[in-house]
């Protein structure tokens, strides 16, 4: 039997995987990410599918462990593909049906199971294990497999005082371990943190310091999925007096299921709708909001930039910036804070204030694990390279063989043999990007085209060729744009008009009249001229006009 992790290996989000034996193939969660500097224009990035389009008639359903985005933001792109049967608990489907409307996708089928819940199907045994994040019904996954033991911790940190429900379920992993565990694949994303991650309740004692301490509007963004971090901020506001407004498409969605499903206890008399926020008087107001990240286009952006239809900030506000932000998007955060800042606003965030705690595992918690589930293998899943490796040192000081763990980049493929195990042949692991809309591949020729519109701007040429003799008629009009200022550019425009003149002087005496051959001359004539020139490679757009 075989597992293929399809993604989150080697990076943060898209976390998928794929278990492969004789009797079928399960899908241990399937989530998307953010793009980053380098994918202008895109969406969101899902994982290859190509490995289950391969194997589609054989994939007998999907797990998921927890209901945040990088787990299960890649569903309603499944699910218009293949047809196969998804489990999660509550909240996760909740969340995951939501998305599955705005997207259009009817009929899917959709199985709710609670922590502590076994069944077989598809030649597999699945338990589910309740485990602590920052979300409401996060589950590890146990999968007894024609070759052994397996164990999917999702994301998970050990917190015995939790916001909600019950603490992670130590008893039972450590009866797993009993078992025997022939594989574990761990959440690595906290690994180079020494020791253990606070309570949630921390940020609790902490947003009841800011509501005292602050006498104007409070304005509070985090992940939209967060659900305990919300509770926090709704129990602070009953303590207070204070009604609450909350404002971001996703951030109204998550609240509303929440509220719906019970994980959320928002009274209606404490609901401000968007459109009476200037009524409510400040000292009387906390704004939940989407935006802890930066992104450009959610709610705290905007009113950090000031463009938000209903939100203004000024010198009596204070906004709590209750995430850390993710690998890649510190610039953006960053950006969204000093805006704030310049507005007057008092801004509260880590790790100058303890506003946030980690739902991911440190280092002590990691050993926790690793000690009571005892697996044969260790692979590190869920993280960057570096966390991958963290995870890695941390169970080689357990006395665990470096030969047994497997520190692995997505498409790797694992071979179960027995109690053995090895990596044989990839498979296709790239990633499709969400554009507007539709999937496209990110190897292909117009994201490489955009990032060199965005790092070296673009030249077009527009050449007018008599249809009857090939030879060219007046001057090339070239036109710069993101390259160079046509009033500080030296006579670079100029100079680029008379390479582009003697090319198709050339070509005429030539006789070429393949507009295609044409258009190559140009662009290689003009691409040597202006790297010698400027350094730069900007794309080069020749228009051939016949007259």
């Amino acid at each position: 039997m075989h597992v293929v992790p399809l993604g989150g290996l080697g990076e943060i989000g898209k976390n998928m995987t794929a278990v492969h034996q004789r009797s079928g193939m399960l899908v241990v969660d399937a989530g998307m990410a953010f793009p980053d500097e380098e994918m202008p224009g895109i969406d969101l990035v899902l994982p290859d599918f190509t490995y289950l389009r391969e194997h589609a008639d054989r994939l007998r359903g999907i797990l998921l462990t927890h209901g945040h985005e990088d787990h299960v933001g890649a569903i309603p792109y499944l699910l218009r593909e293949f047809r196969a049967p998804v489990y999660g608990t509550r909240l996760t489907l909740g969340l995951v049906e939501s998305k599955l409307q705005e997207f259009g996708v009817k009929n899917a089928d959709l199985r709710e199971v609670s922590a502590g819940e076994k069944f077989s199907f598809g030649g597999f045994n699945v338990e589910f294990i309740n485990v602590n994040h920052s979300i409401p019904g996060a589950v590890a996954v146990a999968l007894r497999t024609s070759a052994g033991l397996f164990v999917f911790s999702g994301d998970y940190k050990v917190d015995l005082t939790p916001i909600e429900g019950e603490p992670i379920d130590l008893g039972r992993l450590a009866a797993l371990g009993e078992e025997g565990v022939l594989a574990y694949f761990g959440d690595s994303t906290n690994s180079e943190r020494p020791g253990y991650v606070p309570s949630e309740r921390v940020v609790g004692e902490t947003l009841n310091e800011v509501f005292r301490s602050v006498e104007g509007r409070i304005i509070v963004a985090s992940f939209a999925s967060h659900i305990h971090r919300i509770q926090q901020v709704v129990e602070a506001a009953k303590q207070h007096d204070r009604l609450v407004a909350v404002t971001g498409r996703s951030m109204v969605r998550n609240v509303q299921i929440a509220r719906e499903l019970g994980y959320l206890d928002l009274p209606d008399a404490m609901m401000v709708d968007q459109r009476d926020i200037r009524r409510i008087p400040d000292q009387d107001l906390v704004v939940l909001t989407t935006g802890s990240q930066g992104e450009p286009l959610a709610a705290l952006s905007r009113i950090a930039s000031g463009t938000h239809r209903t939100i203004e900030v000024g010198p009596d506000d204070a906004v709590v910036v209750a995430a850390h932000p993710i690998p890649g998007n510190e610039r953006g955060v960053s950006r969204t804070i000093n805006n704030l800042m310049r507005r007057g606003a008092q801004v509260f965030y880590s790790p100058l204030k303890p506003v946030h705690v980690s739902g991911h595992a440190a280092q002590e918690e990691q050993k926790l694990m690793l000690s009571l589930l005892k697996p044969r293998y260790l692979v590190p899943m869920h993280g960057e390279f570096r966390h991958l490796m963290h995870h890695a040192f941390t169970a080689r000081s357990l006395g665990i063989p470096e030969e047994r763990i497997f520190v692995l980049e997505n498409g790797a493929r694992l071979e179960f043999r027995g109690r053995e195990a090895r990596r044989i042949e990839n498979v296709p692991s790239g990633m499709f990007v969400v554009d507007g809309g539709g999937l496209a591949d990110t190897s292909g020729a117009v994201m490489r085209e955009r990032q060199q519109l965005a790092e070296e701007g673009m030249f077009i040429v527009v050449a007018r060729i008599d249809s009857q003799s090939g030879a060219l008629v007046g001057e090339p009009d070239v036109i710069s744009r993101g390259f160079v200022d046509p009033q500080a550019a030296n006579g670079l425009v100029e100079a680029s008009i008379e390479v582009v003149s003697r090319t198709l002087r050339r070509t005429a005496s030539r006789n070429i009249t393949d507009w295609g051959q044409l258009k190559n001359e140009i662009r290689r004539d003009l691409t040597s001229f202006l790297a010698e020139r400027t350094n730069k490679r900007p794309m080069i757009l020749p228009l051939i006009v016949e007259v």
